[in-house]
């Protein structure tokens, strides 16, 4: 068993993309090997600013003797179907069997393979993946026809030691390395992965991208802490700037005190977006004016005049930062609404300014489900939403829009809750993001959302498949956290249909279609919310589905106490059975209602119920219907499944003893609509057909 070591040096890897080239590079080679009846012990991928890296342990010298058989045609067929057999088999008839099947007499055709040399196999699958890479953006360079993310420098590939020849482009493969950039640019010898990566250790490269990971926070955090400060957490930042680096070397600068009046987001948005840097949090969480630079050298002066130019640079960023700040505020945010519209919102829905007026309207309808909110400030606060998007600063970062329109709407003398809720009013935009709580900042983030759903399904712009250009589905999360964090009783169909009729712009769909699509894909939604919480989705769909006058369950508080006592009526032995019995019940009414082309869902005739058990499953109906409605009615939903299953035994003893379909036309009939008054009992509660098991 040997190793195989491979190496693809080039010019500088884009951090977002090296993640997942290391991912493809190790998929890439392994199937190509699998293909070619390769195995292994283990299989590693590393990257760096510079290089892909992989490792294989544990492969054999080649690949095993194989032995193939194929049937050919018919003993007795046309010499051209033989033939062709023949030639694609690559044997003579000679070297060919004949065997009975016991659908006949046929040839077969055993070819044996020679295994071939390792090695051998390692360059073709090597030479394939890099012609098949899958970069997300890559190049061409010089006059070479191949491509690159960037132009490839160095290909090392050793098996066991030895030089396996790989081509691309003008470059061919060695055994020769090259370590840091500008640390260590000489040229070196590997002679296998053990010996590589030592020498790259020594030539200031750290290979794997954890333990760069790992060195950078760990420098950080102790220069944060010689500083007296906290290192504000960037996992995202930290990420990048591993893939930037291959020798880490922390270094603290010093942010001029003229730039501190500045808000601390544009601050840290400047440091992280520019220029890659960390920002350091006093004890009481504000920002300090000391920031982190990863370096990728290891300076003789200790880093003194990497620290003054980054220090020079930043000036010159923090000095963009505080122009925008001091000129945006001459301006009210008030001021900036007409130029919203001037700022297409979609072309179907028109401008910027037509979604602040929709969600005005929307915000004042919502506030009803909020106690004593003042109306006037929901409003105030949908207005100015959207305001900050013609600032110069929100110009030059876009990530600080509604924060940008807090602080502006602050100078302006506006309310804070009406200022909090315009910087709130995006949010949640993810799992992990802050819900708000505040009664302002969920009106206008609701309305937001939901103009923005019904819009664009409303022009029939729905997310299909793993697309979704206009983060439809994590407006609908959002909207679904905001109501459930927030315990709010809100009808969205009605909301849904009362946004669709904000739009003057003609829709392709009506506000009925729009709003049921739009409740099917909340059941979609909350089903992926809640799964971590072990609730089942057909629990969920049967209670989005329940069949009653206006649709389904669309009060989302209300539908998980519904679904929380379903839950557990299902798991309950009276429940299980019921259910059994309500299939039973569903399918013979739909069989003989399409017999007889009439419904059974009418009253029962007492005088035509002949046999006890049809009496006295009569009889619990009669009993389970007020308390199931009363229960209902007073939301106490564990009360409803409670009377539901008082129903399982007359059920059980109606379907033990009597007969449905009798020969008397009158009571079949009046059998059948007691069946249909199981049903229509079990669906007050839920649709119980999507229940699955």
């Amino acid at each position: 068993m040997a190793e195989f070591l491979l190496e693809l040096l080039s010019e500088e890897i884009p951090a977002r993309m090296q993640a997942r080239a290391a991912e493809d590079l190790l998929r890439l080679v392994s199937e190509g090997l699998k293909k070619n009846g390769l195995a292994w012990e283990g299989i590693r991928a590393h990257v760096t600013p510079r290089r892909l890296n992989l490792v294989i342990e544990g492969l054999p010298v080649a690949t095993p003797d194989v032995s193939e058989e194929r049937r050919g045609p018919r003993v007795g067929s046309p010499a051209q179907a033989l033939d062709g057999f023949l030639k694609g088999a690559g044997v003579t008839l000679e070297q060919c069997e004949e065997r009975d099947t016991g659908k006949g007499i046929f040839y077969f055709a055993v070819i044996a393979k020679k295994g071939r040399a390792t090695p051998e196999v390692l360059t073709e699958v090597v030479e394939q993946t890099l012609a098949d890479f899958p970069w997300p953006k890559s190049m061409r360079w010089g006059s070479q026809s191949v491509r690159w993310v960037r132009p490839l420098q160095g290909i090392i590939a050793l098996f066991d030691g030895a030089v396996v020849p790989v081509s691309f482009g003008p470059i061919s493969s060695g055994k020769s390395a090259v370590g840091h950039r500008f640390l260590a640019p000489a040229i070196f010898e590997v002679t296998d992965y053990a010996d590589y990566v030592a020498k790259l250790a020594k030539a200031y490269v750290v290979l794997d991208a954890t333990e760069r990971r790992h060195e950078i926070l760990r420098q950080a955090e102790t220069a944060a802490e010689r500083e007296g400060l906290a290192l504000r957490s960037d996992i995202g930042l930290l990420d990048e700037v591993t893939g930037l680096v291959e020798n880490p070397n922390v270094l603290v600068g010093t942010i001029d005190q003229a730039f501190m009046d500045v808000p601390d987001e544009v601050l840290i948005t400047s440091m992280r977006s520019h220029q890659k840097y960390f920002s350091l949090l006093k004890a009481d969480g504000r920002l300090a004016n000391r920031f982190l630079v990863v370096s990728n050298m290891t300076a003789s002066d200790g880093g003194k005049a990497i620290v003054a130019g980054n220090e020079r640079v930043l000036r010159a960023r923090l000095s963009d930062a505080k122009f925008f700040w001091d000129t945006d505020r001459k301006h009210s945010l008030a001021s900036r609404l007409p130029k919203l519209a001037e700022r297409l919102y979609y072309a179907k829905l028109g401008t910027m300014l037509d979604k602040v007026e929709r969600i005005k309207a929307l915000a004042e309808a919502l506030t009803i489900y909020f106690g004593d909110v003042d109306a006037s400030q929901a409003i105030r606060a949908a207005e100015l939403s959207k305001a900050d998007l013609s600032s110069e600063m929100v110009g030059e970062f876009p990530e600080l829009q509604g924060l940008m329109g807090r602080y502006y709407a602050l100078n302006d003398g506006e309310a804070p809750a009406v200022a909090e809720a315009v910087a709130d009013h995006y949010a949640p935009q993810g799992p992990n993001d802050r819900c708000p709580t505040a009664p302002l900042s969920v009106i206008v983030a609701l309305a937001d959302k939901l103009d923005s759903l019904v819009g664009f399904f409303a022009i029939d712009e729905k997310p299909t498949g793993s697309k979704d250009p206009f983060a439809l589905r994590r407006a609908a999360l959002g909207v679904i956290r905001l109501i459930l964090e927030n315990g709010l009783r809100l009808p969205l169909a009605s909301f849904f249909k009362l946004a669709h009729a904000e739009f003057t712009l003609p829709l392709a769909v009506d506000a009925d279609k729009a709003s049921a699509d739009l409740m099917e894909f909340f059941a979609d939604r909350l089903t992926v919310a809640l799964r971590e919480k072990g609730v089942r989705h057909d629990l969920i769909a049967a209670i989005f589905g329940e069949k009653k006058e206006g649709g389904g369950e669309d009060d989302l508080v209300r539908l998980l106490a519904r679904v929380e006592a379903l839950k557990g009526f299902v798991a309950s032995e009276d429940g299980a059975n019921l259910i059994t019995a309500y299939r039973r019940a569903a399918n013979i009414v739909r069989i003989e209602e399409k017999k007889d082309g009439a419904s059974f869902a009418a009253a029962v005739d007492a005088a035509l119920l002949g046999q006890d058990e049809e009496k006295a499953l009569a009889a619990a109906l009669a009993d389970v219907r007020p308390a199931l409605d009363a229960a209902l009615k007073n939301e106490a939903y564990g009360d409803a499944m409670a009377a539901l299953a008082k129903l399982r035994r007359p059920v059980d003893a109606f379907f033990d003893k009597v007969t449905v379909n009798c020969d008397d036309p009158a009571v079949r009939v009046n059998r059948l609509r007691l069946l249909s008054q199981i049903g229509a009992a079990m669906e007050a509660i839920a649709d119980f057909s999507k229940v699955e098991g």
